[in-house]
């Protein structure tokens, strides 16, 4: 029997998510369906019987649109929220605000699929010319944050986001699991897969084939040691899960009618 439950999840589908663009440190809100998704997700766990105790998010919209939305849906408003850029998405630097299936046809579906899902491969970095530089680092939210701006990234690879999200997975998260608290994490794809990576021990090779669609929650079963006893669950539909993430697998491959 498990010692320790929590949920995760990635956010609900952006307003950049559904134009197929990298939106990164861009802060978007939902979009309709993916309002829709985060309280189809509410319903759900409240129809398993999940009760929340704390609930942690990214310091981007649409990762605390979606918790606002699960806790409505559930009835749980009350829950307390805690909010970290360390668990925001991966940082895609020059590639923010660009098409992915724009990006296969003129460097490849490898080359993005690369960028996208690998470990240990960084984007270029953003500079201060990139239309969305001024916003992102102008932002009130990172004045706030537990590092100087300066010190916020430029790029990230997926190791790169594992290395500044375990400090708070295990300095924040860890202990309020330890007292007993169910805890649900809304995140972000890739803040998402860098934690299921480090709790399961997925090796750097085949993280890349992990994928995680919008909106669907991820039961996580620890043992005392915050080990797995099992592999990660996704609850939902599960043909209806498979065909979500296959539509996030095929956002960085070519239109058909390009090729």
């Amino acid at each position: 029997m498990a010692k320790y439950r929590l949920v995760l999840l990635r956010h609900g589908e952006g307003a950049w998510t559904k134009e197929n663009r990298f939106c990164s440190w861009v802060d978007q809100k939902l979009s309709s369906d993916g309002i829709k998704e985060a309280q189809n997700c509410g319903k759900h766990l409240k129809a398993l019987g999940f009760e929340f105790d704390l609930v942690f998010t990214s310091v981007l919209s649409r990762s605390i649109q979606t918790a606002w939305l699960i806790l409505q849906e559930m009835g749980q408003e009350w829950v307390p929220i805690q909010s970290s850029w360390r668990l925001n998405e991966r940082h895609y630097g020059a590639l923010i605000g660009l098409n992915r299936a724009e990006m296969a046809l003129n460097h490849g579906e490898e080359q993005v699929k690369i960028w996208r899902r690998s470990y240990d491969v960084t984007p270029p970095p953003i500079t201060e010319s990139h239309p969305y530089y001024e916003e992102i680092y102008n932002d009130r939210r990172y004045k706030c944050s537990d590092v100087s701006q300066d010190n916020l990234p430029k790029a990230e690879s997926l190791k790169d986001v594992l290395d500044r999200l375990l400090p708070y997975w295990n300095e924040k998260i860890v202990p309020e699991l330890r007292s007993g608290k169910m805890i649900l994490i809304s995140a972000h794809g890739n803040s998402s897969r860098a934690l299921l990576k480090h709790v399961e021990g997925i090796s750097d090779e085949d993280i890349i084939n992990v994928t995680l669609p919008t909106g669907v929650p991820i039961l996580l079963e620890l043992d005392e040691n915050l080990h797995p006893l099992g592999p990660h669950q996704f609850l939902g539909d599960q043909e209806a899960i498979q065909a979500a993430i296959k539509k996030v697998e095929d956002q960085g491959k070519v239109k058909s009618a390009e090729k």
